[in-house]
Order: C-alpha cells, then structure tokens, then sequence
C-alpha cells in the first residue's frame, strides 16, 4: 500500500487502520440468550427449557432490583447500580448554533471485578 513516491499516504493509513477496526469486531463473536442457553445446557447436561427458566427468572430479578434503586453485586464478576446521569447540553453537528437541552435521567452501570478486568486485560 505505498503511493508512487515509497511513502504510505494518510489516507492509505486510515483506510488500513479501519480495515484492522473491522477485522476485530468481525472476530467478536454476539452472544445471545439462546446461544447461552444451548452452552449451559450442554456442558451441565440439563433441558434446555430448564436452564431458559432459570435465566430468565434471574434476569427478571435482576432487573426487579435494579428498577427499586438497588446494588446488584456479584464477587469477581461486576457491579450493576443505577447511577443518575447531569442534564448536558448537546448540539445538532447540522445546525452547531441551536443548544439542544440533554435531561438529567438513570443508567445502569457496570463495573467489572477484578476477576473479570483481569481477563478482559
């Protein structure tokens, strides 16, 4: 990817460093519910429809106690908590000049444990 004179151009870096971009989200692989579900069921030898129960309940509660404000805390794993995201100001890049008001609202937010940073690492 050299130009005429032996020198790499920006453009050809950008567009190289993009192709790399690419090439690691293509290897990441999405996994869902049903493919967890499958894993699960599999390796622990249990119906599948048992293990989608279990799950979902789980989920379900998780997203009980997250909804009444509470601390979810799973050791080496993470940390789920709603956290209260500031009122910004934003801007329409097509009209720069116009402050778009950002209400203040909840997130959830996750921080890793140590277990999971260091694998992650």
């Amino acid at each position: 990817m050299r130009s005429k004179k032996g020198v790499n151009s920006l453009a050809e870096n950008s567009t190289e460093n993009q192709k790399q971009g690419e090439r690691r989200s293509l290897d990441m692989a999405t996994v869902t519910k049903k493919k967890l579900i499958q894993t699960i069921s599999q390796s622990k030898g249990l119906h599948p429809n048992d293990v989608r129960n279990v799950i979902q309940a789980f989920l379900d509660a998780m997203t009980e106690s997250l909804s009444q404000g509470d601390r979810l805390e799973f050791r080496d794993f993470g940390v789920f908590e709603v956290v209260e995201r500031k009122q910004k100001i934003g801007r329409n890049p097509k009209n720069a000049s116009v402050p778009i008001v950002i209400p203040a609202r909840k997130a959830v937010k996750f921080t890793p444990g140590k277990k999971m940073r260091k694998l992650i690492e």
